[in-house]
């Protein structure tokens, strides 16, 4: 049975639709992540297999929402291939919306070899699951553009509207508008102050550069990088619905010049492979003799050159062999980074093989004290979250980061329980806390320690005025450790300029895993 070419069309035009709405969907959930209430926030990730079933096989963990929306996906391109690339992904609408490379004639795709790399990423990204190591799921589209979106566009968005405000707030009549604004849209669509994320710039420099390889072919990354692409295009050599090329085909190569991924082979009588046909339909309007319809198959599709082989899985387990040994060499895995601070119940030995890098609890804390990692964790844990309390620290009143967490990797702990768990310990550094060095007065972290019964008490001591020389009564901030959580609000308040003079470093004390 045949799918008619005046439906296929109008498929055509219903994609463009499917792409802005399912691309403004993405952005809606990521901007509203602290209020969907409809949707859940990481819907994305659950329907994303790659993400499902890498860290399923890395936790040694059944999680329901993901493993159930990775059969979905999975079951969708049984049926309609790479659809999902064609008309979901959101990374793969903007690199349709790019400016593209133009195939040339008589030229579908002058380097398929080069598709053999998104398996060998998937391959590779599979075998270090299986080892426990989450690392190079940092290349998956939905991950790597969320994160993209989050730490570098989202940020510069929100610093743009400020200072688009501060200029205009000159102008009288626009200033009741702009407190309207600022009244309605703080705290509910933009954050309360502005957030600020490490490697923002390196993101946005890989971002641009993905975009940029579509001037060398269309869809460079959806044709030769992409894992989640390689994951859905060897489901997809048993997808149902094909693209088949009928008898009236004049060979005018329209239909191999229109393809985006270079999937259409002059050798094979204008066929395409439907592991990496995403469904996209470009082809069918440009047909000279409406010679092509897509149909039901019952057969898998024919093996190509550039396909998995039996060497290239070798090569990737080898090569993850090495690198989980390279890893395991690496300084941060004998001894923890006294700055490694994880966010609440963080703190397990199965974080790292939890977590999938996507930044979302970066994305939902109010506060923007959650960073990509960088050298903290070292490769294992590379762009995985810390909290760096001088950017910001960790809301008593909070506990959304576990809430939201779409893989377990930060449990979802209620408030109280939150409220309890030790994520590291305060040390006043009396080199630098002005009661201590200058004899003067300052009891901020103190005042801002959230506890009950605070974890930073006042003691007073008789120091010698440097001014006057007199003696005199100076309180001086103690921390009690057994009380202190970590949560970096005295080290984010310290009015001492730089470095702060009470820090919160790493815990060493069990309750803190406990």
């Amino acid at each position: 049975m045949r799918l008619p070419i005046l439906r296929a069309a109008v498929l055509r035009r219903l994609r463009s639709w499917v792409q802005v709405a399912a691309f403004g969907l993405f952005l809606g959930l990521l901007v509203q992540a602290r209020h969907s209430d409809f949707l859940p926030a990481d819907l994305f990730f659950r329907f994303d297999p790659l993400v499902g079933l890498a860290n399923m096989l890395a936790g040694r963990q059944v999680i329901p929402a993901l493993l159930v929306g990775a059969l979905i996906a999975l079951a969708a391109a049984l049926v309609f291939g790479r659809a999902w690339c064609g008309w979901l992904c959101p990374l793969g609408t903007l690199l349709d919306w790019a400016p593209a490379a133009a195939a040339r004639r008589h030229e579908t795709d002058p380097r398929p070899w080069l598709r053999r790399v998104k398996y060998f990423l998937l391959l590779l990204i599979g075998v270090l699951a299986l080892l426990g190591n989450l690392t190079f799921l940092i290349l998956d589209p939905i991950t790597l553009l969320y994160r993209t979106v989050t730490t570098a566009f989202w940020p510069a968005c929100i610093a743009l509207i400020g200072a688009a405000e501060r200029a205009l707030y000159f102008i009288p009549p626009l200033q009741g508008p702009i407190d309207a604004f600022e009244g309605a849209a703080r705290g509910a669509l933009l954050p309360l102050t502005q957030p600020v994320y490490g490697f923002g710039i390196l993101l946005t420099l890989l971002f641009v550069g993905i975009l940029a390889l579509n001037l060398v072919r269309d869809r460079f990354w959806c044709r030769y990088l992409c894992p989640l692409g390689g994951l859905l295009g060897l489901v997809s050599k048993l997808a149902l619905l094909r693209r088949t090329v009928g008898d009236a085909c004049v060979e005018c190569q329209r239909c191999a010049r229109a393809c985006p991924t270079g999937t259409i082979d002059a050798a094979r009588h204008f066929e395409s492979d439907p592991s990496e046909c995403t469904m996209c339909l470009e082809c069918v309007p440009v047909c000279a003799r409406s010679s092509q319809h897509f149909a039901w198959h019952g057969r898998p599709a024919a093996w190509r050159d550039y396909d998995p082989t039996r060497r290239q899985f070798l090569a990737a387990a080898g090569t993850a062999v090495v690198a989980t040994g390279l890893f395991a060499a690496e300084p941060a895995a004998r001894q923890d980074h006294a700055r490694l601070i994880r966010p609440p119940g963080g703190q397990g030995p199965d974080f790292l093989s939890r977590c999938i890098r996507c930044g979302i609890c970066l994305r939902i804390c109010p506060t923007a004290g959650l960073q990509p990692s960088g050298e903290q964790a070292g490769w294992t844990g590379l762009w995985t979250p810390i909290l760096v309390p001088r950017l910001g620290h960790c809301d008593y009143g909070c506990n959304a980061c576990g809430q939201i967490c779409p893989t377990g990797a930060l449990p979802a702990l209620s408030l109280e329980e939150k409220r309890q768990t030790v994520i590291g310990l305060a040390y006043v550094d009396r080199s630098r806390c002005i009661p201590w060095v200058d004899g003067r007065n300052c009891i901020v972290c103190e005042e801002m320690c959230p506890l009950p019964e605070k974890a930073i008490l006042l003691e007073d001591a008789e120091m010698r005025d440097l001014v006057t020389g007199e003696m005199v009564v100076v309180r001086r901030p103690v921390v009690i450790h057994e009380r202190c959580i970590g949560c970096g609000i005295c080290e984010n308040r310290c009015p001492v300029k730089g470095e702060a003079a009470i820090r919160v470093f790493t815990p060493t004390d069990l309750k803190a895993v406990g």
